[in-house]
């Protein structure tokens, strides 16, 4: 079956300057210095394991406190992206009509649970998306939960398009072929196609994208 598995942050959006304000008011509450706390920083943490960001940005903080801080900041963010969301990337609504009508549409991102039902709320895509996951779902990884989505639904012809070097790993050890978006917040050498903007996807999905097992986790 042929589908599309999306990334969200750099790919659909770009929330980090929202983020950044919402992590910035939970850290002040709890009198934790934040002003390092900004979009362009969080631009360079976002598509790793909140553990990891967390970490990366509480670095002065015992673990426990990193995670436990880290929990709130998303829980909070959930919030008030609801409140206050970024617009999507133009061009993404119309690309996710177009392809919705055409196959299944997937999601799957390194964000705690509720992120993506929260960010397809706001930006009104709820309607397009067939699945979703993340490791606040399922407690795995994003090659992992790739993977979950292509053996639920059978895939065999799916492309996963995401902005990060973490994403084009994601995708090769999941064993499908990665789309990078250019516009997004990283850079990716030797991806399968490079797009420039959202619409340019419709002009790759008219092609097949086989998944190579062999490259697949184990």
């Amino acid at each position: 079956m042929k589908a599309v598995i999306f990334d969200i942050d750099g790919t659909l959006w770009d929330s980090t300057e929202k983020v950044a304000v919402s992590w910035r008011k939970t850290c002040t509450r709890h009198k934790v210095p934040c002003g390092h706390i900004t979009g362009e920083r969080l631009k360079k943490e976002f598509g790793k394991l909140l553990p990891d960001i967390g970490r990366s940005v509480f670095p002065e903080l015992p673990e426990e406190e990193v995670l436990r801080l880290t929990e709130e900041c998303c829980e909070n963010e959930n919030r008030d992206l609801l409140a206050n969301p970024p617009e999507a990337y133009p061009g993404v609504h119309e690309l996710f009509r177009v392809l919705a009508g055409q196959m299944p549409v997937f999601i799957v991102s390194n964000c705690q649970a509720g992120y993506i039902e929260a960010m397809l709320k706001a930006t009104g895509l709820e309607d397009f998306v067939t699945d979703h996951l993340c490791p606040g779902d399922t407690g795995e990884a994003k090659a992992e939960n790739i993977c979950r989505i292509i053996d639920k639904y059978g895939l065999t012809d799916a492309v996963y398009v995401g902005d990060t070097a973490g994403d084009a790993k994601a995708s090769a050890n999941a064993g499908i072929p990665f789309v990078f978006a250019a516009y997004g917040f990283g850079h990716v050498e030797n991806a399968a196609a490079t797009i420039f903007s959202p619409p340019e996807l419709l002009q790759l999905t008219e092609r097949p994208f086989p998944i190579v097992q062999g490259n697949r986790i184990s």
